[in-house]
C-alpha cells in the first residue's frame, strides 16, 4: 500500500480524534497507517535524512495544517485533540479534507500569506537564486520535500564532480587524494601529507600517509585515475605490496569502479584493504568540502518544547 500524503492523513487524523480522544502524535501516526493497511516497510520507511519515517513525517503536517485551522489543538507537549469546529467540520461529513477545504478558514489563509511573505523575502535576497525546488505531488510534506530536493541536488553535483576529475590530470588527482585525505583528518598537515602521498609507486604502492597526527600508524594508498573498472589482480598486486612493507591497512582509491571479484578477495585477505570508487569519491569530497563550496544555506528550525516546558 502506497503510504498517503500529509493532506491524505488529514481526514483519518481528524476521525481518529473524533473517535477516540486527545491522542499523542506517535499514537495518531499508527492509526493513520492501520487505516491505510501499510505494511511493515512502508510503515518503518525513513525520511532522507533518516531521522524520522515518513509516515510520522506527513501526519505531523497534516496536525500542523489542521491545528493552523483550529480544527484541532494541543493542549499539552504532543497531544493534539479536536475542537468544536473540527467537530462541525466532521458533523458535515466531507469525502476529503485537503488545503483546498482548509482555505475556507480565515486562520489558515492567514497562514498561507504569512508562508508566501516570507518565501518572497527570501527570494528577493537572492535575485540569481534559481527556481526553488518544487514537487509536482501532494504526496510530499514540506519537510520531506525540502530533503528530497537536497538528496538530488548532491546527487546531480556528485556525478559532476566525478566528471571533473576524470578530466583532470593524474598529478591533480594526486593532489586532491591529499586534500581530501587530509579534510578527513589523515596525514596530519597539508605539507606533511604532501610528502607522504604522490611519490613514486613502489611495488604497487603509490604513497603512505600518517593515520593520526601523531603518526601512530600508517595508510599506504594506491590512487588510480581510471575508466575501466579495477580488477581482482590489481587488488592482489596491491595487497602483495602491503605484505612486502608488514602494512597493516590500505586504501585503494579510484574514479571507476571495482568488480565483485575484486571486493570480495579485498574482504577475505587478513591485511584491512578498503576500496573506495568513484562514487564513494565523489560522496566523500562532497561531505568534505572538496572541489565544492557552498552558496546558499537554510536552517530548518522546530518549537523548542522544552522552553516552554514550565509556561
Amino acid at each position: 500500500m502506497t503510504i498517503p500524503s500529509y493532506q491524505q492523513a488529514m481526514l483519518p487524523v481528524l476521525r481518529a480524534l473524533t473517535i477516540q480522544g486527545a491522542k499523542h502524535r506517535r499514537e495518531l501516526s499508527s492509526l493513520v497507517a492501520d487505516h491505510f493497511a501499510l505494511g511493515e516497510t512502508e510503515r518503518a520507511a525513513l525520511l532522507p535524512s533518516g531521522k524520522m519515517t515518513v509516515i510520522m513525517s506527513r501526519v505531523g503536517w497534516a496536525l500542523a495544517y489542521l491545528k493552523q485551522s483550529r480544527l484541532i489543538d494541543s493542549p499539552r507537549r504532543g497531544i493534539y485533540q479536536i475542537t468544536d469546529r473540527g467537530r462541525e467540520a466532521i458533523a458535515k461529513s466531507p469525502e476529503n479534507i485537503d488545503t483546498n477545504f482548509l482555505l475556507q478558514f480565515a486562520e489558515f489563509r492567514e497562514f498561507r500569506e504569512r508562508s508566501r511573505v516570507v518565501a518572497n523575502e527570501d527570494e528577493r535576497e537572492d535575485k540569481e537564486a534559481p527556481e526553488p525546488a518544487r514537487t509536482t505531488s501532494d504526496d510530499l510534506a514540506p519537510d520531506e520535500a525540502l530533503e528530497t530536493a537536497y538528496a538530488r541536488l548532491r546527487a546531480s553535483l556528485e556525478a559532476e564532480l566525478l566528471d571533473a576529475v576524470k578530466q583532470a590530470t593524474p598529478s591533480f588527482f594526486e593532489q586532491l587524494v591529499i586534500d581530501l585525505l587530509v579534510r578527513m583528518g589523515y596525514g596530519g598537515s597539508r605539507p606533511e601529507a604532501a610528502r607522504a602521498v604522490g611519490r613514486s609507486g613502489d611495488g604497487g604502492i603509490d604513497g603512505v600517509i600518517d593515520e593520526d597526527r601523531l603518526g601512530l600508524d600508517a595508510i599506504y594508498v594506491q590512487a588510480k585515475r581510471w575508466d575501466a573498472a579495477v580488477g581482482r589482480p590489481e587488488i592482489q598486486k596491491f595487497a602483495g605490496a602491503l605484505q612486502g612493507q608488514r602494512a597493516k591497512k590500505g586504501l585503494f582509491i579510484t574514479t571507476s569502479n571495482f568488480t565483485r571479484e575484486a571486493e570480495e578477495f579485498a574482504q577475505r585477505i587478513d591485511t584491512r584493504l578498503v576500496l573506495i570508487d568513484g562514487r564513494r569519491l565523489a560522496s566523500l569530497m562532497f561531505e568534505f568540502d572538496v572541489g565544492v563550496n557552498p552558496r546558499t544555506s537554510y536552517t530548518v528550525k522546530q518549537l523548542d518544547s522544552d522552553y516552554f516546558e514550565d509556561t
